[in-house]
């Protein structure tokens, strides 16, 4: 059997029972075109299956290890395959990239350097722009749930997002406070048309063509844009601020306001985890310790805790 049909089949068989399978797939046919589609699935050399886990130099690594152990374990099992040719030992994972939290002079340079930061206007407007890194930071949204929102997913006269199909192909509702509703408000009206209107499956963020914001577009301009802005981390870091860290920027400034208030950070942290759509409270609790500032906070509230609670009073 060839490795193409031998792959395709561990496809649809995990694909029946139920899983999407969508990236794994993809993933699993690109490993079939790197070493031909017609060689049998017998026949890959190892040298082959290390040179596709090694390209790109990333922690991809780790999850084309995973997935092509899976679909060998499946092929041997059912005699598709006589051995595996991946290493017996994973790649060395890359270090993953360190979550950043700007601060609010940052944000703001950010914001300002939309205007500025390229000599000419492409598809990407200033304006737009702005609004995006906006609404990504001020709910935390992941930039591909925010490129797919379209104006039936955008409510604001009730002050409302619908995102759909999230990481975890959940849909949720994110709440909107009245700043943003009125920057919302303000670029839609600018892009809303005159002579025609516009459907409810429209991108909300577009191009000036009016065609959808596309992720590579949006991830290539940020990086210029915070080169513009002067927001860094020390020369010497093997990794730069992203755009990804607004969302846990937005989150360690709402923790940090929530203990500044007195709030009862413990109990509203699962209203965070559903407001940011992680699978579990667990994926919020690692903003808990990502700044001094929050940590600070924290202590804190524990040294009040400690000085009056039952049998902590001080002398």
């Amino acid at each position: 059997m060839t490795l193409r049909a031998a792959i395709d089949q561990y496809i649809a068989w995990r694909q029946a029972q139920g899983a999407r399978f969508r990236s794994m797939a993809y993933m699993l046919r690109s490993y079939c075109r790197s070493v031909g589609d017609e060689v049998g699935s017998h026949e890959v050399r190892d040298e082959q299956a290390s040179a596709f886990l090694e390209r790109p130099a990333s922690s991809y690594r780790d999850y084309k290890y995973s997935g092509l152990s899976c679909f060998y374990r499946y092929a041997i099992a059912r005699g598709l395959a006589t051995h595996s040719p991946l290493p017996a030992e994973p790649p060395k994972a890359t270090p993953p990239a360190r979550p950043y939290v700007y601060s609010r002079a940052e944000l703001r340079r950010l914001l300002d350097a939309t205007a500025t930061y390229r000599k000419q206007v492409r598809q990407l407007e200033p304006h737009t722009f702005r609004m995006l890194l906006l609404l990504l930071y001020s709910t935390g949204l992941r930039r591909g749930e925010a490129l797919k929102l379209t104006l039936a997913d955008v409510d604001l006269p009730r002050a409302l997002l619908t995102v759909r199909e999230t990481k975890y192909y959940k849909t949720r509702l994110v709440p909107l406070g009245p700043q943003l509703v009125r920057s919302m408000e303000e670029y839609a009206a600018r892009h809303r048309s005159d002579n025609a209107a516009q459907a409810g499956d429209t991108a909300f963020f577009v191009n000036r063509d009016g065609t959808p914001l596309a992720p590579a577009t949006v991830s290539a301009a940020f990086i210029q844009l915070r080169r513009a802005a002067g927001v860094s981390r020390d020369a010497t870091a093997r990794y730069q601020p992203r755009l990804h860290d607004l969302r846990g920027t937005f989150a360690v400034h709402r923790l940090t306001a929530w203990y500044r208030q007195g709030a009862d950070v413990q109990r509203l942290l699962p209203l965070l985890s559903t407001y940011l759509g992680h699978a579990s409270v667990a994926g919020t609790q690692v903003y808990l310790s990502m700044t001094p500032e929050l940590l600070c906070e924290a202590a804190r509230r524990f040294e009040h805790y400690a000085a009056t609670a039952k049998g902590g009073r001080h002398a």
